[in-house]
């Protein structure tokens, strides 16, 4: 992977991991704290009841921000370094290879990965290709569990931290010098839009839907389109039961025996053969 020291400044700020020490940026969620960790949160309250404040070891944990298990309040992604590492890795070995096709997210959040896919284009002088963003960017559906029984008691569409605006992601590639005709943005459900979108070929498709559904969906209308060589990542493998089955399904379904290479305790990705 190519080292280059805007590439990892900007890793740096979509993520928020420059300003992660001070107290204002505590993350949306954490994770689930240890006995010890809780035990230092109650005295962290309690100190700050008297005017007097230590580091909070679950809020400014590098390394739960590095592998993206918290959901950080100012950041324009949740996914952490090593995933953006490897969405860097992927782009540079399709423009190293010369892997024709588009690249895109179903599923975007604030938008930062896929802000990332048009930096690292950008940086490398590539001017040929469309990013995708495809989101409701109104959160996620309510659990079909009568057609998806993985999906039964999915709470992801009470999660209000997840309807971020379509307006706020433009301005988010507009913050990073990024918005051009070459981001094409596909909003509303995946159901409605991906069947019909005028993608012709992809060598990039990274999967965030979270749900049985909304992956299955991104498979059965993206991946037919993912050229020979191309990579698909599915960032909710590790964490999200419902994703892990659709991916499972569709490959038995289809045939495909590629290996499954973990990125990090939640994401995963293969390349097409």
């Amino acid at each position: 992977m190519v080292k280059n020291n805007y590439i990892e400044l900007l890793k740096n700020v979509l993520t928020d991991f420059h300003r992660i020490e001070f107290v204002e940026y505590k993350p949306i969620h954490f994770p689930a704290p240890t006995f010890k960790q809780k035990l230092m949160m109650d005295f962290d309250k309690y100190l700050a009841k008297r005017n007097y404040r230590i580091c909070n070891t679950i809020a400014f944990n590098k390394e739960t921000r590095m592998v993206g298990k918290d959901w950080p309040s100012h950041a324009e992604t949740m996914i952490g370094i090593k995933r953006l590492d490897n969405i860097q890795f992927c782009v540079e070995q399709i423009l190293k290879d010369n892997i024709p096709g588009d690249l895109i997210e179903t599923g975007v959040w604030r938008g930062g990965a896929v802000i990332f896919m048009k930096a690292l284009l950008e940086n490398a002088g590539v001017n040929n290709r469309k990013v995708w963003v495809a989101d409701s960017f109104e959160g996620l559906p309510k659990p079909n569990a009568d057609k998806y029984k993985a999906d039964a008691g999915d709470l992801h569409y009470t999660e209000q931290a997840l309807a971020i605006s379509l307006e706020q992601v433009k301005g988010n590639f507009e913050k990073y010098g990024l918005l051009d005709d070459n981001v094409k943005f596909l909003k509303g459900w995946f159901s409605e839009t991906l069947p019909k979108a005028p993608i012709e070929s992809l060598a990039l498709l990274r999967l965030d839907g979270d749900m049985y559904e909304s992956t299955m969906d991104g498979l059965v209308n993206l991946y037919p389109k993912l050229t020979s060589g191309g990579y698909i990542i599915i960032d909710d493998w590790g964490a999200v039961e419902g994703c892990r089955l659709a991916v499972n399904d569709y490959r038995q379904q289809h045939g495909i025996t590629e290996e499954i290479i973990t990125i990090d305790w939640g994401g995963v990705y293969w390349r097409k053969k």
